[in-house]
């Protein structure tokens, strides 16, 4: 009985192994080349943390409207033709502090050149503290209000760059689809990074 479970064990040693490289294998492929919806997004991530959609393979969003933290009504649909740089923010949000300014200035600067900046303010219960932390700030664009996080669960289809943590970032471009995408506060310089091949663009 010795001889016939040796060959056995064996047996089940090598499948053990085998299955156990192919499960590593597949975890680790799953990490380029797919987003957070788990659907083939085409998107080559650089080593500064920003996600790239090349412009043939990019995709739209889904619906991005309602009533901003001033009450008006905004469509992101509406900005088509622009460049939109849409940001995803909190005011109870250290790193969304930090990112703030770099953002005003980038905003200033580069709307001349056909880019928008969208806010989405999230888990911001009541819209004091959100429009004390725009005064703060001097953000001047406006930032759609989205307290349940709805804007970014239906806004971004699945196998798209999608929003993932607060702060994020996503830009569009002047199809209004998904071409960029960060997960962490940016500065003025990573900003512009994910921006200026936009740009560019013919």
């Amino acid at each position: 009985m010795s001889l016939s479970r040796a060959p056995r064990a064996a047996l089940l040693t090598a499948v053990t192994v085998a299955g156990g490289l192919v499960l590593l294998t597949a975890c680790g492929g799953g990490e380029t080349g797919k987003s957070g919806g788990g659907d083939d997004s085409n998107f080559v991530t650089n080593t500064g943390g920003i996600s790239t959609v090349a412009q043939g393979e990019r995709r739209s969003t889904g619906e991005l409207s309602g009533e901003t933290l001033e009450g008006e009504n905004l469509d992101v649909a509406d900005l088509k033709g622009k460049i939109v740089v849409l940001n995803v923010w909190g005011s109870w949000c250290p790193p969304c502090r930090v990112e703030a300014p770099h953002f005003v200035k980038v905003s200033n600067e580069l709307k001349p050149k056909g880019v928008e900046f969208v806010g989405i303010n999230t888990r911001d219960r009541q819209k004091g503290p959100a429009l004390a932390f725009e005064k703060d700030y001097d953000v001047d664009y406006p930032s759609l209000f989205d307290p349940a996080g709805k804007l970014l669960v239906n806004g971004f289809p699945k196998g798209t760059l999608a929003p993932q943590a607060i702060p994020s970032t996503v830009v569009l471009d002047r199809e209004g689809k998904i071409a960029a995408r960060s997960l962490m506060a940016l500065n003025e310089k990573q900003l512009r990074k994910m921006i200026d091949p936009l740009i560019a663009e013919k």
